[in-house]
């Protein structure tokens, strides 16, 4: 089961520390390149260190982010084993210790489900082609109007 977090108005990244991933929600920008607030990139990284079985007992730990896109997972993997596409799209953030403030406040907003990514992504894709659909009809419509001002500015001559 994966712990989401949403609101987030930039690109999808999957946040992974040992056995403990994390993914990050929110509407897609269409931009390649991912830039996480910091604020939000710190609560990410305080709930990966704190549900690690190992780096919830360290400190001075690094927790590695990337979009989910980059991850890569071949059959002969072992089990919570990943890697990636392309290591220019890794990101690390160092965690020194656990804040307990940030833990504790995330923890009593905590909801778990197992989400239907395939849909969501359908829902997703289905809003941009509506929205550039809408685009494409308001540029048609204003070429259309400033083809009938020239028009009606030749007859005025």
């Amino acid at each position: 089961m994966r712990r989401l977090i949403e609101g987030c108005t930039l690109s999808s990244a999957c946040v992974v520390c040992g056995n403990c991933p994390l993914s990050l929600n929110h509407t897609h920008s269409g931009a390649v390149d991912y830039d996480i607030p910091p604020e939000v990139l710190i609560d990410c990284a305080q709930l990966v260190k704190n549900n690690s079985i190992q780096g919830c007992k360290m400190n001075n730990i690094n927790v590695v982010y990337t979009p989910w896109a980059n991850l890569k997972k071949t059959g002969d993997m072992d089990v919570g084993q990943i890697g990636f596409h392309r290591q220019k799209e890794v990101k690390i953030v160092a965690v020194e210790k656990k804040i307990n403030e940030i833990v504790n406040r995330l923890e009593k907003t905590k909801v778990e489900r197992l989400p239907d990514l395939a849909a969501e992504k359908e829902s997703r894709d289905r809003e941009e082609r509506n929205e550039k659909k809408a685009q494409l009809q308001e540029q048609k419509r204003r070429e259309k109007e400033e083809q009938k001002r020239k028009k009606e500015m030749e007859d005025l001559r």
